[in-house]
This record gives structure tokens, C-alpha cells and sequence, in this order.
């Protein structure tokens, strides 16, 4: 899988995708991740990439012109064409649904929003979807694009040493959280492991996580109950 973020801030990106799974990934060929920098397309001596709004109002608006400029080089550079997804508050909502979707593409496009978002002409003509990680405002959009590659990179075959593990996550097994998990020692401090985790009967235990997790979900996301009920 290919997956290029464009932004103006290539920084952010620079220590998170050189540690644990997501580099892990690269290093075993799993996934190629390149980073753009919008600024490198702007043509005059001060990389202008942001402008007044027409009609005024407040904050500043990135132009058309470099950020176009951005997406149409880095999608010449690969035979299959990425799916151009912009990272805004206004998209629609991120879930494990949208990564396992993303998993199975050969090639995403981010587009990273900063300021007051980018020009309309952008995202009608340019952009292929628009996502949101959440229902709150972050300083750019480069923040959100990590968040999205860290979650589909680890469903990619071979991202992860243990495969089950991606499989047994919370929301990828049924829409229902993961159910508490132990280690040793045994006893710790007076608290005790669940002895039927320590009976080897392995039925008995994959009930009792099922059961678990259920409870969970019931007691911390019953909107998730509810989903799936609704389906």
C-alpha cells in the first residue's frame, strides 16, 4: 500500500512514522509512506499558500493553486491513482468500518487542512471524500491524518506480528469493546487474576471474554448495543 499526507507541516510527521508498528510496517514493505509539503508548490519568494476569504471574515484560506499543484504531482507518481481524502471537521465520521475500507486500497491521498479550511474549488474538483476523526477542532489537519494511517496500517497483512491481534481489537469484533486483559503476576498487591483465565480450558475462557465484553460495552458504550441492534 502507498499512502502520501500533504501538509504544511511535515514535521509533525517525522517522529511518529519512524517508531513502532507504522515503522515496523514500512521497514518490512507492508506499506510506503511519503510526505508532502504543500509550500513547495507555491511559485512565489514567500510560499504564499493561504489567502483572505472573498467576501471577508475571519482567519485565512488556502489557496487553490499550490495545493492543487501538491495533489496532481504526487498522484503522477504512481501508476494507480490514491484516493484524494481530506482531513475536516465537516467529513464524515472515522470509524474501524472506514479503516478495514481504507485497508483495502492500494493508494490514499491525505490532504491536510490547516487555517480556515481550503478553497471550495479544492474539494469539489480535487478531493474524493472528506473525513473527520472527530467532533472537535484540532490546529491542523496533519494530527488527524496520522491518527488515520496508524489505524489502517495495522490492519495491513503482515503490519502486526500476532494477525489475530488486529482482529480481536475493540470495534472490530462485533462493534463491542475489549474485554479486561491480565498478565503475570497472579497476584498483585491483593488483586487477584480471574481464576477461570488460570483453568486452561479454553472454551470456557473465550465465554467468559465474550461475556466480558458485552458487559463493557453495555456499561461504557451502550450506543455500540444499540447500533447493532438497529442493524
Amino acid at each position: 500500500m502507498k499512502i502520501d499526507v500533504l501538509t504544511l507541516f511535515p514535521e509533525m510527521l517525522a517522529g511518529p512514522l519512524t517508531v513502532s508498528i507504522v515503522h515496523r510496517a514500512q521497514r518490512a514493505g507492508v506499506v510506503r509512506i511519503g510526505v508532502h509539503d504543500i509550500r513547495d508548490y507555491a511559485h512565489d519568494k514567500h510560499r504564499t499558500v493561504d489567502d483572505r476569504p472573498f467576501g471577508g471574515g475571519p482567519g485565512m484560506v488556502m489557496k487553490c493553486a499550490p495545493l492543487v499543484a501538491c495533489i496532481e504531482s504526487v498522484q503522477a507518481r504512481e501508476a494507480v491513482r490514491g484516493r484524494v481524502v481530506y482531513l475536516t471537521p465537516e467529513g464524515a465520521k472515522f470509524d474501524q468500518a472506514k479503516a478495514l475500507e481504507y485497508s483495502k486500497l492500494e493508494r490514499l491521498l491525505f490532504v491536510s487542512g490547516h487555517y480556515e479550511g481550503v478553497d471550495e474549488r479544492v474539494r469539489v474538483g480535487w478531493v474524493d471524500e472528506e473525513l473527520s476523526v472527530g467532533d472537535y477542532v484540532l490546529s491542523n489537519g496533519t494530527i488527524a491524518a496520522l491518527l488515520v494511517i496508524d489505524a489502517v496500517v495495522r490492519l495491513l497483512p503482515g503490519a502486526l506480528g500476532n494477525e489475530d491481534s488486529a482482529r480481536m481489537d475493540s470495534f472490530s469484533a462485533g462493534e463491542l469493546l475489549e474485554g479486561p486483559q491480565y498478565t503475570r503476576p497472579e497476584d498483585f498487591r491483593g488483586m487477584k487474576v480471574p481464576g477461570i483465565l488460570l483453568t486452561g480450558n479454553h472454551a470456557a475462557i473465550s465465554a467468559w471474554r465474550k461475556e466480558q465484553a458485552a458487559r463493557r460495552t453495555l456499561e461504557r458504550r451502550k450506543d455500540l448495543i444499540e447500533k447493532t441492534e438497529e442493524r
